[in-house]
């Protein structure tokens, strides 16, 4: 064989055995690559932009909401009315520039902060319940107290004089008349819809919602104060002895004060569950409810504490050498206190807290903001959104596994069998898709009303939408097993004695099975919507627990709609998105398993 030829001949096999990216289609020798279905399928359905795009959506919305509960997990029985419908946005920690390098005090509000600096200028960041919040008065000389409360502010002057602004609901904005003129003002406090004065001579006064947090002052206590701390419904007072004193006349658990505080006390402290006590000794003492583990004080700090403070649910301790221990709810950040300072004092308002440095920096953690919102009894709108959607799908993914169960079996025993068996199940198949869902579903729930549980009641949800969605399936089903059981290969089948059920469910359905893949898919999104609307209409999941439908079903008042539009928005935004996600794969499923769908 000559050179020449020889070359042609390895080249020749070279295309044949590893093909060439220059070989033309003329070619002769160029090879046709041959592919299974499947590999064409999935090649198909890849190349299809729209259907991956919504395979990357939904899978983003699925595992965030299957995953990210274990993170931020909800309490179903939570609510915070001071911490109702504020908007989107983490500027609650927001402390401005010039006073966060030369603080004197900070105090923290619901959502919002007041501080001074060492020159007596007063600052506010934050969310503002009231827009009255940010006139502060022009008239104040060098401030040299503030106390931030739900939604209203007080301050006092170096002149003595009080100043208070924000709600001036329950006469909040009408300072005692016992306090014009007085001097010796000891400590100020702007409560939960209440405001308190301390004079020097243990005298306390108070003014506002005394409906809400009823003050009940003894005479022997009269006089002889030292300090005081509030809650969302209860004064404590420390006496000028080292007592601790509730100022209530109904018995509760902050009345269990513990015996080795009493007349050893030097500063108290009081959460909305529990309360706290420093002894001269430099220990604490808790007492209270134990939610949240406020009543648990780490054992390494005890006989260390300096200076006690306390958050809707949690504590903060000064330690002799300038740093800082919490403990207590710590959902948002409230004790992760930070490190590396030497603090001289401490302060905290609901959810946030502040530490002022020897230098006056101020540092803060806790609650920054809401990354969705809040709604109407104050609950995190993103956390609830997780929470609904988990709902959601779960409730949508179960009913279609139901109705594809029925409906494989049905159609499938219809199609195969055919005449009277086919008769008696298509008639039956009509008679459900006759059943109207939404009246069917709104007439059972309201008839079962109260009598069964929440779970029976999502479990219901889900039998109901799997029982009475499966006839579209069954038909669909029954039509390619009709044309399936005439093919060679089922015949051959039923000649060597394989058993109808082993024909049915080994070689028909396998080859049906995409039709029906796609179709379920479609209906998980069916599902997801009826399950919504139930929900959204007061018949499906109800509060407080959480369903995009339900979600939705709390913001449709036209002031939501108009005013708190991140009630409505984001629910929507994921319920749509999450659905036509759905329908996305669903026919892009389609038109790669059938690609002359397209030309129909």
């Amino acid at each position: 064989m000559s050179k020449q030829n020889k070359s042609s001949f390895f080249l020749m096999l070279k295309r044949m055995l590893f093909g060439s990216k220059h070989s033309s289609p003329e070619d002769i020798f160029s090879e046709e690559q041959i592919q299974s279905p499947g590999i064409t399928v999935l090649k198909t359905f890849v190349s299809n932009k729209i259907a991956m795009f919504g395979v990357i959506c939904f899978l983003i919305l699925f595992l965030s909401c299957m995953i990210l509960p274990i993170f931020f997990p909800i309490e179903n029985a939570y609510q915070d009315v001071t911490q109702m419908n504020i908007a989107p946005g983490f500027d609650m920690l927001s402390v401005p520039k010039s006073l966060s390098d030369n603080g004197k005090q900070i105090s923290g509000g619901s959502t919002f902060g007041v501080g001074i600096d060492k020159e007596g200028y007063i600052y506010e960041w934050g969310r503002f319940p009231n827009e009255k919040l940010k006139n502060i008065p022009k008239d104040m000389g060098k401030v040299v107290q503030v106390s931030a409360g739900l939604d209203h502010v007080l301050a006092l002057d170096e002149k003595g004089q009080l100043f208070t602004w924000g709600n001036d609901r329950f006469m909040l904005g009408d300072i005692s008349l016992d306090l014009l003129g007085v001097t010796d003002i000891k400590q100020i406090m702007a409560g939960y819809q209440l405001s308190l004065v301390l004079r020097e001579n243990g005298r306390l006064y108070t003014w506002g919602n005394e409906n809400l947090v009823r003050v009940s002052i003894p005479k022997e206590v009269q006089g002889n104060i030292d300090k005081f701390v509030s809650n969302t419904g209860l004064v404590i007072v420390l006496t000028k002895d080292g007592r601790i004193v509730p100022l209530s006349n109904n018995t509760s658990a902050f009345h269990n004060i513990p015996e080795e505080v009493q007349g050893n006390a030097v500063d108290i402290a009081l959460t909305d569950r529990a309360g706290a006590a420093l002894t001269s000794q430099g220990r604490v003492y808790t007492w209270g409810s134990d939610s949240y583990g406020l009543l648990h004080v780490p054992e390494e700090i005890q006989g260390r504490v300096k200076e006690l403070c306390a958050g809707r649910y949690h504590f903060v301790a000064l330690l002799d050498d300038g740093t800082l221990s919490a403990w207590g709810d710590t959902t948002f950040g409230q004790t992760d206190v930070p490190s590396g300072s030497s603090f001289v004092s401490i302060s905290s308002g609901y959810f946030q807290s502040y530490g002022i440095t020897e230098k006056g920096k101020v540092e803060k953690w806790g609650l920054k903001g809401y990354l969705m919102g809040t709604d109407d009894f104050g609950r995190d709108i993103f956390r609830r959104l997780l929470a609904g959607g988990r709902m959601t799908m779960t409730i949508g993914a179960i009913s279609v596994i139901i109705s594809t169960t029925i409906g494989i079996f049905v159609g499938g025993i219809a199609g195969y069998y055919g005449g009277k068996v086919d008769n008696l199940l298509m008639r039956l198949t009509e008679i459900v898709s006759s059943i109207p869902f939404l009246p069917f579903a709104i007439i059972l729930s309201a008839v079962l009303g109260s009598k069964i549980t929440e779970a029976q009641r999502i479990s219901l949800i889900m039998v109901i939408l799997g029982i009475l969605t499966w006839p579209p399936l069954a038909r669909l089903v029954r039509g390619q097993v009709l044309a399936e059981r005439e093919q060679e290969f089922i015949i051959a089948a039923k000649a060597i004695g394989v058993k109808e059920a082993g024909i049915i469910f080994r070689y028909i359905l396998p080859n049906v099975i995409t039709v029906i893949i796609v179709n379920a898919t479609l209906d998980f999104a069916t599902c997801m919507l009826t399950e919504s609307s139930l929900s959204f209409l007061g018949f499906g999941v109800v509060e407080p627990n959480p369903t995009w439908g339900n979600m939705l079903n709390t913001a449709k008042s036209s002031k939501v709609i108009g005013e708190l539009w991140w009630r409505w928005v984001f629910p929507s935004i994921s319920l749509g998105l999450c659905t036509i996600s759905i329908n996305c794969i669903g026919d892009g499923l389609r038109d790669a398993i059938d690609p002359k769908s397209n030309e129909r």
